[in-house]
């Protein structure tokens, strides 16, 4: 037998491991039992050539000859109906254990996506509240009520000192009404002081937030102020005494440093070590564009052909036979999420 007996080591796999051994267990066992009856059947018919040389003292044990002879044609039939029996049922086992398998790997797929998709969702989440709550931060909002270059230099210092905390963020921006930037947390780095992202999606829909509580975001996309590093862009606007209902004075954009924070989440699902030269983890839109993927190819440039057939999880296999599992952003307390999936693609090992 092949397939391991500890239950330690047991896979699902095991299962169809163990119907083929069965089957060539029952094939060799039949196979035996049919050369013994062959045998028989040929010392049956020697036993009958002799008798009859031997006339009437051998009438007796010409009788014995043939019932040997039709207990061997009979054993032929039981051994002959056991192959074609055992043989159906070893072929219905397999299928069953096949689809075992085939759901048994399908669903970890599946928790293996989910588990991707919510530590995004969970991260994304913590985004949405920072923009928030930077946005009443007094300097912030100081910076844009008082415009002048101390308060401005005042600002970048406090958003410099939230950037050394907050490691994940690749700049922070403040902006005024015609998205000038006016302060930056690493203007060292990203000289971005009066530029202009007037026409940027984010900044358009933070200035039209109906309060505080409310946020922008965007695509996942290089940011050409950022030395075209992928950012997720969140933004809220700054309102004046720092109250949620307060008249608009600003944005203030966040850049979330996409790149490694997303590369850690699908580059840490969890694959056994016989997964791990087959399989990939992916991140997607709600369009199939791959986000992240953990072999670092197609990110941001190709789209995956995800099938979900309108359901919000679920597992698929190919014509290859990869399996491929998939889960919807379920969201994470306020944050709804973007329509995002989990993926996972298994090759065959």
């Amino acid at each position: 037998m092949t397939a391991s007996r500890e239950d330690g080591g047991a896979k699902p796999e095991d299962i169809i491991v163990l119907t083929a051994d069965v089957r060539e267990m029952t094939q060799d066992k039949i196979a035996e039992i049919q050369a013994v009856t062959g045998r028989t059947r040929i010392l049956a018919l020697n036993a009958l050539i002799e008798s009859a040389r031997a006339g009437d003292s051998g009438r007796g044990f010409a009788v014995v000859a043939n019932e040997v002879k039709e207990v061997s044609r009979e054993i032929a039939d039981i051994a002959g109906a056991l192959e074609s029996e055992l043989t159906a049922k070893v072929e219905t086992l397999e299928r069953i254990g096949r689809r075992i398998v085939d759901h048994v790997r399908g669903q970890r797929l599946v928790d293996l996506a989910l588990n991707a998709v919510e530590l995004i969702d969970r991260n994304l989440y913590e985004r949405t509240c920072d923009v928030r709550w930077w946005a009443t931060d007094s300097a912030v909002v100081e910076c844009l009520s008082s415009s002048s270059p101390e308060t401005s230099r005042h600002a970048s210092r406090r958003l410099g000192v939230i950037l050394s905390a907050y490691t994940v963020y690749l700049d922070l921006w403040i902006c005024d009404l015609e998205g000038r930037i006016v302060a930056s947390g690493r203007p060292d780095r990203y000289p971005v002081s009066g530029r202009s992202v007037a026409g940027e999606r984010w900044f358009r829909e933070a200035l039209r937030t109906p309060s505080g509580n409310d946020y922008a975001l965007a695509d996942i996309i290089p940011a050409p102020l950022l030395d075209n590093q992928p950012v997720a862009t969140y933004a809220a606007a700054i309102r004046e005494g720092g109250d949620a209902r307060g008249r608009v004075l600003g944005v203030l954009g966040i850049h979330f440093d996409w790149g490694p924070q997303a590369r850690a989440i699908v580059e840490g699902v969890r694959f056994d070590p016989r997964e791990q030269r087959s399989s990939q983890a992916l991140l997607l839109d709600a369009n199939g564009r791959i986000l992240a993927a953990s072999n670092g190819q197609g990110v941001l440039q190709e789209r995956f052909p995800l099938q979900t057939q309108n359901k919000p999880f679920g597992h698929y296999v190919q014509d290859d036979g990869t399996v491929v599992g998939f889960h919807l952003t379920p969201g994470y307390e306020t944050y709804k999420g973007l329509g995002w999936y989990g993926c996972v693609v298994q090759r065959p090992f």
